[in-house]
């Protein structure tokens, strides 16, 4: 595979003078382009083997272009921040908005290259996180972003000759490293493991570009007109596809599915509500300490209907564990910031540390059901989203996440109860908007969303809990106790 990169390239120094005016213009003319149209992020993984020249090509890139609408970050080992979530975590956290270029030095790759190279993993093992990789790029660039991921390589006997010449010049020595000598007398090993991630993971989305990295000149120009090259057509490809279409409103007419099935009669008596609140309370209490030292992280997610009782079960929740421990994370309209990104980057910032617990009023199923009905994504993004959401709670629960979903259910008839009870009095009045009363008249169409989403998304490391929720005294103690029996299981 790198073959062709290790037969020595190399432009003089009036051709490469002759021709940077020209690529540097071009480059600035299209990342002007791409800041005003802020229509997509790039994405550029600059990797390869040590001495390759990768610190001298960003540096270039940064000479050449407008860093204002850069950002660059390498990644190296992981801080206690990192390491209190899941791994991808601190990858998400730094994707550019649209409009800007990312540049990743090391990426979602080096950690498991390095530790295929130090026989820490196996090859099935390996291929299991390059699956991963592949998903997470490929919905990268679903979401419209520009994956360019280049390689700078070469040949052992250039490195050896690389590594000779940093060693003469006392300017250069402080390139190489301890960890530089180690990784050569690896290279013969590195090689084939390196082709292997590159062969697996170089996709139409998203391919590997190979760069001869002897001679820097070559790889700074060769770098630059690939860099062009796809953002010029990214944005042709996207002025000529046809505007997105929305989606239709879902369907659903009738009263079969998930949610017509459940007795929505059940009812707890006053008495035994209280009696049963302290209890959980007091046993969620004493869990969560447990799981602060024990450092296991929850999350407890909550949907349901308008007046469903969100929010009277949270507080339950809230009442019982310590200020310091918990964050409710309450789901609106998304900001220009969260619009400028991927929509799960901003479920990805508000992950917890470990021990910690984080309550997400509505969430990252917006996209399955409020996006759905409105229109406010299109069928395919609400459709390939459904694959998403799994993936991105896998990795969520891989990492010891306890997950608890809740859809919290009542009837047509009992909502409108409670929206005029809301209307009569004072501190409840806000609730209520015109809005509320417009999703009634979409109540099948949603009813029809939402059991699509339970159907396709409750999976065996996530499952949704079905909360019947006329009765809000019922409703609370099952929630209660779902959280302990979640928090209690993954303890034990």
């Amino acid at each position: 595979m790198f073959e062709e990169a290790e037969i020595r390239h190399e432009i003089s120094k009036d051709e490469y003078k002759k021709r940077v005016p020209a690529l540097r213009k071009s480059l600035l003319d299209t990342q002007m382009d791409l800041q005003k149209r802020a229509e997509f992020p790039v994405i550029l993984l600059i990797s390869g083997v040590d001495g390759g020249g990768k610190g001298a090509v960003i540096n270039t890139l940064h000479e050449w272009m407008d860093a204002r609408y850069i950002r660059t970050h390498a990644f190296w080992t992981p801080t206690e921040d990192e390491r209190e979530r899941p791994p991808y975590w601190r990858f998400w956290m730094a994707l550019p908005p649209k409009g800007y270029i990312g540049i990743f030095v090391g990426s979602w790759y080096s950690d498991p290259l390095s530790k295929r190279v130090n026989k820490k993993i196996d090859n099935e093992e390996l291929d299991a996180s390059l699956i991963h990789i592949q998903q997470m790029e490929k919905e990268l660039c679903d979401d419209g972003a520009v994956i360019i991921k280049c390689w700078i390589h070469l040949s052992k006997s250039n490195q050896e000759k690389r590594f000779r010449e940093y060693k003469k010049d006392p300017d250069q020595q402080w390139r190489i490293t301890e960890r530089h000598r180690k990784n050569l007398k690896l290279y013969d090993y590195f090689v084939p493991i390196a082709e292997r991630v590159l062969r697996e993971t170089s996709t139409g989305h998203a391919p590997w570009q190979i760069i001869d990295g002897s001679d820097i000149r070559y790889a700074c120009l060769t770098v630059g007109e690939y860099i062009l090259d796809r953002i010029t057509s990214h944005i042709r490809e996207r002025s000529a596809a046809p505007g997105k279409t929305k989606a239709a409103a879902a369907t659903g007419k009738n009263k079969s599915g998930l949610l017509a099935s459940l007795d929505l009669g059940k009812k707890l008596e006053k008495k035994e509500y209280n009696r049963k609140l302290n209890k959980y309370q007091g046993k969620l209490n004493l869990l969560a300490r447990d799981a602060l030292t024990a450092k296991v992280s929850a999350i407890f997610l909550f949907e349901g209907w308008d007046a469903a009782g969100k929010g009277g079960v949270i507080r339950r929740i809230t009442h019982a564990l310590d200020a310091r421990q918990y964050r409710v994370i309450q789901i609106a309209a998304p900001t220009d910031e969260e619009k400028a990104h991927h929509y799960l980057w901003r479920f990805w910032r508000h992950l917890p540390r470990r021990g910690q617990v984080t309550i997400y009023d509505r969430s990252w199923y917006g996209r399955v059901l409020v996006e759905r009905v409105e229109g406010f994504a299109g069928r395919e993004e609400w459709m390939r989203a459904y694959h998403e959401i799994t993936d991105f709670e896998e990795e969520l629960t891989d990492a010891g996440i306890v997950l608890v979903k809740f859809w919290l259910h009542i009837d047509a008839e009992e909502q409108l109860r409670r929206f005029k009870e809301r209307e009569q009095t004072d501190y409840k009045r806000h609730k209520i908007t015109e809005e509320d009363y417009r999703n009634r008249q979409k109540w099948p169409e949603y009813e029809a969303a939402v059991n699509d989403m339970i159907t396709r998304t409750s999976t065996e490391y996530a499952r949704w809990h079905i909360i019947e929720a006329n009765d809000k005294y019922n409703a609370r103690i099952r929630v209660l106790k779902t959280c302990c029996d979640a928090l209690g299981d993954a303890l034990r």
